[in-house]
């Protein structure tokens, strides 16, 4: 069981992680929690050598720290590395690949451009808890005004469906959220999104729309909203939901002008819904330590997945957002 040490502020981050060597060992520390285990022989014990990889000291077999992870096969240090995922974790409201560049001075901007969205992909853990009812679920679009569309009717935006825990139902306080960019808002999209987010038995809270009529038959407990009169309006019925819908679309706004293209919009939700979930952790190092621990789960993501691409020598023709 791997201890949950991290520093504690940017003074002691130039401190543990003064050299090569110390940012290796941390990663590999999070990386075999339960202790290393060499492939081979399985012997626990290792050297670190000079070009960053381990050797086994019983079969000699040589191991890179970084294979198989999202840091697979970089040419760079891992303690640039480690100094992106302090800047990313440190900055409030997010921060975007040209302010990477910047921190970095890089002089491409696709290489941080590339970073950013690799780091997007650790944000996500696996085996992490559901949310506890009761839990408020609603949908939104991102993206432009329309014209001549009305309700859930959509051309050109991005359809996202958001749940919220309801920590205290007499006074409403947010819990964590779950976001998840769909294809439309029928119960084959809605459901599955439900049923793999929230802790099954919970109370979910929604409005009337019938994509969400199943709920019972999937083994939750649904209560169902509707507007009365004049008087109420959707964001009074939900409006825990509607806050974090606005909180998300001003965020995308404010970080990133808006420029998110729907092929990389659940990307932006999982770095959103990151943030938001540990927005009241005492240390920033954790968010840290927590980035470093999804990087390490994570698999490869070469370029040419970054973009789009199904396969390596796959023309491009599109303009990366």
């Amino acid at each position: 069981m791997v201890t949950e040490d991290y520093p504690g502020d940017a003074t002691e981050f130039g401190k543990v992680f003064s050299d090569e060597d110390a940012c290796l060992q941390y990663l590999i520390n999070l990386r075999w929690p339960e202790g290393f285990a060499c492939p081979v022989c399985r012997s626990g014990e290792y050297w670190l050598l000079k070009n960053g990889l381990m050797e086994c000291r019983d079969c000699g077999r040589q191991v890179s720290p970084t294979s198989g992870t999202l840091l697979h096969g970089t040419r760079k240090s891992i303690g640039e590395w480690f100094r992106a995922m302090w800047w990313i974790a440190t900055q409030t409201t997010g921060g975007s690949a040209k302010g990477l560049q910047r921190q970095l001075e890089f002089g491409s901007y696709q290489t941080a451009w590339a970073w950013h969205h690799k780091l997007k992909r650790g944000m996500v853990r696996n085996g992490r808890d559901p949310l506890q009812g009761p839990v408020e679920v609603d949908e939104a679009f991102i993206g432009g005004k329309e014209r001549g569309v009305y309700g859930r009717e959509t051309d050109k935006k991005s359809r996202v469906v958001v749940a919220v825990e309801i920590k205290s139902p007499s006074r409403p306080i947010k819990g964590r959220i779950r976001l998840q960019q769909v294809t439309d808002c029928s119960a084959a999209s809605l459901i599955p999104f439900i049923t793999e987010n929230v802790t099954e038995g919970s109370v979910v809270i929604t409005d009337g729309w019938s994509g969400y009529g199943p709920l019972k038959a999937n083994g939750f407990a649904h209560e169902i909203r509707v507007a009365k009169g004049k008087k109420k309006t959707d964001e009074d019925l939900l409006p825990n939901a509607h806050q974090m819908i606005s909180l998300l679309k001003r965020w995308l706004l404010g970080t990133h002008h808006g420029a998110v293209s729907q092929k990389h919009l659940q990307f932006y939700l999982d770095e959103y819904t990151f943030r938001h979930n540990r927005r009241k952790s005492s240390h920033v190092g954790k968010i840290f330590f927590r980035l470093v621990q999804g990087v390490c789960e994570a698999p490869p993501q070469p370029y040419w997945k970054l973009v789009g691409r199904t396969a390596p020598d796959q023309p491009l023709h599109v303009v990366v957002t």
